[in-house]
């Protein structure tokens, strides 16, 4: 009887210290200026479904409530419902919970979290337009992939995919800002924008996207609770509109990520091709590799001011060949008798991304985007990231390095039961 009180007491003081430690630690994110919505996992509806709900700022009219569904039987009509049961909990985290993106086998079912187009346009979470920035947040474990952790990004359906062969819902992309796990390289943090909810540089896919130079490992979901506890990372991007600038974090940290010769890369090239076609509508006449119907809108020329550094690649009596760095670019560059005859762009600097634009702001409800968590609508249907999420925030500023650094020392794990 004695031994029983005293577990009975244990588990109650481990309890309440648990509960302590996740309130300090939600304090932390929610004291930080410009917080739109905060998903602890923890947080829910107090009647019906028990909806997880956001940690909002005091006045707000929404706080979020998340739907279950799988975009799979919405768009192809394939497929089961998707419910809550089909996240599992871990009863641990960074705020003392998380949920689980299953790497699901099914083809037809691709289960998100989200919050539907009708509930947030035009809310504080709808962050878009002129002189916007904003930030995103998301505490995980990766298990697998490099797709979508978070954000306002429905990819679209109208992409010409084998997949899409039997589609019911066709719908043009509605991007705005969204964080993921990688993409063209996997593992780090990915900051990616539109300007326009649709491609870039006349590729389907839309380019204007950052990767942090550190990567996060793969953990195996399964993994026992000491090694999960040690294995959270700090995933955010942020785009500051003051600077123009897209960058991505890991655990607080964005480093220098800078891609050699883009002109070969798969996706990258076409932000090549939008750079010479820029530079060459700047110069008088056609030059050889213009194409003079390109987009203007599309051409992509980061400013170059004084070089950073030159650097003499070779020179001969007549002709001297520079290479010249910029903050976003270097350029080759062959100058005869001191006037530059021709360049070349041959590393591109992939973070922070240059982004001139605004945000992608829709016309209405209904040619938005809804705000997902875990996956995003997309033509491809991949599986995605898979993995564990303890927590996503969402601020309508750029965040500085000292605040994330801040907000990255909070991925160690609370338990919230013994």
């Amino acid at each position: 009887m004695i031994r029983l009180l005293f577990l009975t007491l244990s588990a109650a003081a481990f309890t309440h210290a648990a509960e302590q430690a996740t309130a300090s630690r939600v304090a932390e994110v929610t004291s930080v200026p410009g917080l739109v919505a905060f998903w602890d996992f923890v947080k829910r509806e107090p009647a019906g479904v028990h909806r997880f709900t956001a940690h909002v700022p005091a006045g707000a009219k929404t706080d979020y409530p998340l739907d279950a569904a799988n975009y799979v039987k919405d768009y192809w009509g394939a497929g089961r419902e998707a419910t809550y049961a089909d996240f599992p909990l871990l009863g641990r985290g960074p705020f003392g919970q998380a949920i689980q993106i299953v790497k699901e086998s099914d083809p037809d079912f691709r289960p998100f979290l989200f919050v539907p187009r009708a509930r947030l346009h035009d809310t504080p979470l709808d962050i878009k337009g002129t002189g916007k920035s904003v930030t995103v947040v998301v505490w995980a474990i990766r298990e697998s992939g490099n797709h979508a952790l978070a954000g306002i990004w429905h990819e679209g359906t109208d992409l010409k995919e084998k997949s899409t062969t039997t589609i019911a819902k066709v719908e043009r992309g509605q991007r705005q800002y969204a964080l993921f796990a990688g993409l063209n390289k996997q593992g780090s943090a990915c900051g990616h924008v539109s300007e326009n909810g649709a491609s870039s540089f006349l590729n389907k896919y839309a380019l204007h996207k950052s990767n942090s130079a550190g990567l996060s490992p793969e953990v195996p979901a399964d993994s026992s609770h000491e090694v999960l506890d040690a294995s959270w990372q700090c995933f955010a991007m942020t785009f500051d509109h003051e600077k123009d600038e897209l960058t991505g974090w890991l655990d607080g940290i964005s480093g220098d990520r800078w891609l050699d010769n883009p002109k070969k890369d798969k996706l990258i090239s076409f932000a090549y091709n939008a750079y010479m076609q820029g530079h060459y509508a700047k110069l008088p006449g056609k030059q050889e590799g213009e194409d003079e119907a390109f987009p203007k809108d599309q051409y992509y020329n980061p400013p170059e001011g004084e070089p950073l550094s030159v650097k003499v690649l070779r020179e001969s009596a007549d002709e001297r060949i520079e290479l010249r760095e910029h903050r976003f670019t270097k350029i080759e560059v062959t100058l005869r008798g001191g006037k530059e005859v021709a360049r070349d762009l041959v590393a591109l600097r992939l973070n922070p991304w240059w982004y001139p634009h605004d945000l992608y702001t829709p016309k209405d409800a209904q040619s938005g985007g809804p705000f997902t968590i875990g996956r995003v609508i997309h033509s491809s249907r991949s599986v995605g990231f898979t993995g564990w999420i303890g927590g996503v925030a969402v601020f309508d500023r750029a965040l500085s390095a000292e605040e994330l650094g801040e907000l990255a020392a909070l991925r160690t794990a609370v338990v919230s039961s013994p």
